[in-house]
């Protein structure tokens, strides 16, 4: 059993419960333990053990001194320990008592830069004579093949406590503002919409679709999320009457609710709701419960990034929505690639026949929006039509008599 771990590796929870089970037999002792070190305390990670009922259990955590852990650590103990009753101070610590403890053996898990990460323990109940300094390199084996499960869930946990305190810290501080890049009728060349995005004044510089992906992850996606469509929400008021304004939200942040507590009617009529999340939706009719009392507030639906990948596709299909926003990569090079073409032409008469309108996103060429104009896509947006600017440029464009104005400004 030993032998499929030395060439099979270990690379998930499971296999770290296995690895300790093999190594409990092996030496035949009654408890194998994982434990990960926070500072003074050692929290119990993995156990596996002969007798369900033992104290150690995962999620149990107790100070480094009152285990062998602190004390191996310190030099106080060996880490192999064949009899206990050899050592006075082993038998004065609380898990000798606790557990009981006759014989030990407890390695570190280190990282690559040397810091202690955790611990690889044994033991049993009654003294085991025959322990020897191979049992112990089998122990460092072992301890390393966990090690890099232990390493990568600690580095994982202290990355997103990092991500955590960033984010907490831009929330308290609204250090992110708003721009607006206009949505444009490719017809008439005028502004019909805005869409709010969001830029974080961090340095270095980390692009806004990692700072949201971050704060998911963290479980303040839609903390952050809800305190960005408050602020763009701010400049509704300043923009013109026959203006709309697009936020985005993902599913998550829009299931968990709070967005109906920014709007009214005569604000929702104004406002479209973009869809965001590539990831696909578990249940469709929980997200489409959610967005019902914002339809009724009269916010619209628009899906984002069509073209781009199943997710999208299947909001489109289940969500029945106002819009259909191409994706800049279904946009990108459309005058000279015939499966863009036809791909735009399948959802414009899909957007014909559910009712609904499409606007290409990322137009950056003259003969990408031609070919736009010629399929028949009714609005569009990108660099070409008007980069994201502050809102005070945005008015200017909303204003202007035409798109050029828009654009020279």
């Amino acid at each position: 059993m030993l032998k499929n771990f030395f060439t099979g590796g270990i690379d998930s929870p499971q296999a770290i419960q296995t690895a300790l089970e093999a190594i409990r037999k092996h030496l035949n002792m009654e408890v194998a333990y994982v434990a990960r070190i926070e500072g003074d305390t050692a929290v119990f990670e993995a156990v596996d053990a002969a007798d369900p009922a033992t104290p150690i259990r995962p999620g149990v955590f107790m100070n480094l001194n009152d285990i062998y852990c602190g004390h191996i650590l310190a030099g106080r103990l060996p880490e192999l320990i064949p009899d206990t009753a050899d050592y006075g101070l082993a038998m004065s610590i609380p898990i000798s008592r606790l557990a009981p403890v006759g014989a030990h053996i407890g390695v570190p898990i280190t990282s690559a830069s040397g810091e202690t990460l955790g611990m690889f323990c044994c033991l049993s109940q009654g003294a085991q004579p025959t322990l020897n300094q191979r049992d112990l390199e089998i122990m460092h084996v072992f301890a390393d093949l966990v090690g890099s499960q232990i390493i990568s869930e600690v580095k994982n946990d202290r990355r997103l406590e990092h991500n955590r305190a960033l984010i907490e810290a831009v929330l308290d501080e609204e250090s992110y503002r708003c721009v607006f890049q206009p949505i444009v009728n490719l017809s008439t060349r005028r502004v019909t919409g805005f869409e709010s995005l969001c830029r974080f004044s961090s340095e270095p510089y980390v692009s806004p679709d990692k700072w949201f992906a971050d704060a998911h992850a963290a479980g303040l996606g839609s903390r952050l999320e809800l305190a960005v469509i408050k602020t763009a929400l701010g400049a509704l008021d300043q923009l013109p009457n026959d203006v709309y304004l697009s936020v985005n939200a993902s599913p998550s942040t829009i299931i968990k609710g709070g967005i109906e507590a920014f709007i009214d009617k005569a604000t929702g009529s104004r406002l479209v709701l973009e869809v965001t999340e590539h990831d696909a939706v578990s249940n469709y009719q929980t997200l489409s419960e959610a967005l019902a009392p914002l339809r009724k507030l009269g916010v619209r639906l628009a899906i984002d990034d069509a073209g781009a990948g199943y997710a999208s596709m299947h909001h489109i299909l289940s969500l029945a929505p106002d819009a259909i926003k191409l994706d800049m990569t279904l946009t990108r090079d459309i005058d000279s690639d015939a499966a863009r073409r036809a791909l735009a032409s399948a959802l414009l008469f899909f957007s014909r026949e559910t009712n609904s309108v499409i606007i290409a996103e990322g137009i950056e060429t003259e003969a990408e929006m031609a070919t736009l104009n010629l399929l028949g896509v009714p609005f569009g947006q990108g660099y070409l039509l008007g980069k994201p600017a502050g809102l005070s440029a945005a008015l200017e464009m909303s204003l202007g008599p035409k798109l050029e104005v828009a654009i020279s400004a």
